[in-house]
């Protein structure tokens, strides 16, 4: 019996010389520089969650002291009271969307990977979406401090002019929101 000669071994393929990558010019690197300085934003956003803990102690502060005034406090006082409360989260709301969102949009992307606690809105959030979503919040708090405003009209430091003037700056929150919203729906959507 007769053995095939051995085959000669398989050399592999020339591959074609590999590209030199592109020259860097100066204005790539000026660019890689712009597109790293949005990380100077993060202390920005660690500035704000302190804030937000100074917020949350005033908070805790202030129910305390409904708690402990609870035997002398008039369905109005208490009232106030409360509605200082909702400015609070309102404005530790405010924070959170500018917190998370900023971060999101300006600086990178915040992996949840379908976290079930993930706000809905952060999904889509852009700059435009957050913008309405702030002015919304705006004006739920230039509300809640209206509405104290008009609770307190029959107190000795209220006067008409201090209440037409929350009045006109509650309306321009509210004509600016719209506008805001009004120009979100105009420009073309991003698919991106």
């Amino acid at each position: 019996m007769t053995t095939a000669p051995p085959a000669p071994p398989v050399r592999p393929l020339a591959s074609a010389p590999a590209a030199a990558p592109p020259p860097v010019t100066v204005g790539h690197r000026i660019g890689a520089v712009m597109f790293l300085s949005r990380w100077l934003q993060l202390p920005l956003y660690l500035g704000l969650i302190v804030a937000q803990m100074v917020y949350v102690w005033v908070f805790l502060k202030d129910v305390a002291h409904l708690v402990g005034d609870i035997g002398s406090l008039t369905e109005t006082k208490t009232m106030l009271m409360v509605l200082g409360l909702v400015d609070v989260v309102m404005v530790a709301n405010l924070l959170l969307m500018v917190i998370v969102g900023g971060y999101e949009t300006f600086v990178a992307r915040v992996d949840l990977k379908d976290h079930p606690d993930e706000p809905e809105w952060l999904s889509h959030v852009n700059a435009n979406v957050l913008k309405v979503k702030l002015a919304t919040a705006i004006i739920g708090i230039s509300s809640i401090h209206l509405l104290k405003s008009f609770i307190e009209i029959s107190g000795e430091t209220w006067t008409w002019q201090q209440t037409m003037w929350q009045v006109i700056v509650h309306v321009a929150f509210i004509v600016s929101a719209i506008a805001l919203a009004l120009i979100d729906r105009l420009l073309p959507k991003s698919h991106g």
